[in-house]
């Protein structure tokens, strides 16, 4: 059995890092390829690694059709502001990249199809007080999120034509030892945050990033997102994974703090936060059929979060 990765980033290697262990076959599929990073992440594990876009529809169908590829997982794609620099970029890496990774699937045979989508697909215009489950309204002003939108709205019309399995996952704010070339300045913050705990130094966190949030810790993901890969196609296809609270900037930095208590931070001046969610998602339909729910509090990831960053010599 073999399963190909779109990206090298820190939701598709943290994956790789429970797949390993049940002795999946891995090729990662990625146009700059970072193979420090997957060094770091999965030591000397034997894995693939082809260098291509997902933007090259011929590429693709010969990376799964030269691997006997049965399982993609796609995690490939911009993040927040990138997908606006410029938007007709950012929209054809997230939208037309999500298109040829279905017609690969649907001309290779792959059996399932596990996309990463986002928290950020749900209608936060709409927000009331309680938690998101996964019928919330889809809906987004951002360039961003609404390439999210648009990327699960085409998977499942192409699931609903051709029939391949899908299933698709909507994490939380994902922390963990990452690279953020995608863009995410949320995770980015975070790991800015633990590299000052761990130094004893002031993090300088950009005033626009002083959001509320909620979070999951990579690790977590990976096991939500193997579960997805694995357990026998569910009733359901779109599943939340989250930690199930909101935390406010303030919250998030004394979460650090206790894992971490050398950490000082200094904020940038600059715009407030555009975007400021209240209530967490509804991560139920998760425990019931995927069987997952976080394991890592809050300061047992940062803790955990640190001791890789030193074991990766980058603190």
């Amino acid at each position: 059995m073999t399963t190909l990765i779109t990206g090298t980033g820190l939701l598709g290697t943290s994956f790789a890092q429970q797949a390993i262990k049940r002795g999946e076959r891995l090729v990662f599929f990625d146009a700059q390829p970072n193979r420090d990073f997957l060094r770091h992440k999965l030591g000397d594990a034997d894995v693939g690694i082809i260098q291509g876009d997902i933007r090259d529809l011929p590429a693709l169908v010969g990376a799964m059709k030269d691997n006997s590829v049965t399982t993609v997982v796609h995690t490939v794609g911009l993040i927040g502001g990138k997908v606006a620099s410029p938007v007709y970029t950012g929209f054809q890496v997230n939208i037309q990249g999500t298109i040829n990774v279905a017609e690969a699937v649907r001309l290779t045979g792959v059996k399932r199809l596990v996309h990463m989508s986002t928290f950020g697909v749900y209608d936060r215009r709409q927000e009331g007080k309680i938690h998101f489950d996964e019928d919330f309204p889809r809906a987004s002003d951002s360039a961003y999120g609404a390439s999210k939108v648009a990327k699960e709205m085409v998977l499942e019309a192409y699931q609903g034509i051709y029939g391949f399995e899908l299933v698709m996952i909507r994490p939380a704010n994902a922390f963990g030892f990452g690279h953020f070339a995608g863009g995410s300045s949320g995770g980015e913050k975070v790991q800015n945050l633990v590299i000052g705990g761990v130094r004893g130094e002031t993090a300088k966190i950009p005033n626009n990033q002083t959001m509320s949030f909620e979070y999951v810790y990579a690790k977590d993901a990976g096991v939500a997102i193997d579960r997805a890969a694995t357990v026998p196609l569910p009733p359901k296809i779109a599943f939340n994974i989250g930690n199930g609270e909101v935390l406010t900037f303030e919250e998030l930095v004394g979460s650090v703090k206790k894992a971490l208590p050398n950490l000082s931070v200094d904020i940038l001046p600059g715009d407030p936060p555009s975007f400021n969610p209240k209530v967490p998602m509804d991560i139920s339909l998760a425990k019931q059929h995927l069987g997952w729910a976080p394991t890592y509090d809050m300061e047992a990831a940062f803790r955990d979060y640190a001791a890789d960053l030193k074991a990766a010599g980058l603190v």
